[in-house]
């Protein structure tokens, strides 16, 4: 039986305003309810391993989410990031921390992170993903371009793999290139699978 058959008794709640997580779970026939908006503070230890941050912030999310679970009820949270020399870039706040952020990765191969919470009213499971990405060189001309056209304020490192700056300017990726988009559908998917087993 297949996944989407399976979850028929379930209600899986989707707790992100991504628009690219929102397309990659109905693109995999995947139903789901998109959470109303709720606040959370994005705050992790400083003395946290950069690649443990979205797992820890996927949580965070989760664990912040405002409305009580019924019995069949999946809630799904994720967080991604970039990493680059050990930082973390995430959303530029202006056009030049945008611009600043694609100078770095011009030329460089960068990690890109997943953490994804499911969680039911009785358990959860954390997992992530990793993407290895390398940039050819990008002139500051077409940064620029990219920047002032695509608008990549929401995107952690100033930029979307499925935009302009992804097919001209990167050279390969080794890993699910759908975690870079925000969501690794099929480790989700799979993940799943074993989640309504368990």
């Amino acid at each position: 039986m297949l996944l989407h058959e399976k979850l028929k008794n379930y209600r899986l709640i989707l707790a992100s305003r991504s628009p690219r997580r929102q397309q990659l779970l109905r693109d995999c026939g995947l139903e789901y309810t998109l959470a109303e908006p709720y606040e959370v503070e994005e705050i992790y230890p400083e003395t946290l391993p950069c690649e443990e941050v979205p797992v820890y912030l996927s949580r965070l999310k989760s664990e912040a989410y405002p409305v009580p679970l019924d019995e069949r009820d999946i809630l799904i949270t994720a967080d991604t990031v970039v990493i680059l020399d050990h930082d973390i870039l995430g959303k530029p706040h202006d056009r030049e921390a945008a611009i600043s952020m694609l100078e770095r990765l011009s030329g460089r191969s960068h990690r890109v992170v997943t953490g994804v919470t499911l969680r039911t009213r009785d358990r959860s499971l954390s997992f992530d993903a990793h993407s290895d990405v390398k940039f050819g060189p990008l002139s500051f001309e077409a940064i620029v371009y990219y920047i002032d056209r695509y608008q990549p304020f929401d995107k952690a490192g100033s930029y979307g793999i499925q935009e302009w700056i992804g097919y001209i300017g990167i050279e390969g990726i080794r890993g699910s290139f759908y975690n870079v988009m925000g969501l690794p559908i099929q480790k989700l998917y799979d993940q799943l699978n074993r989640f309504i087993k368990a």
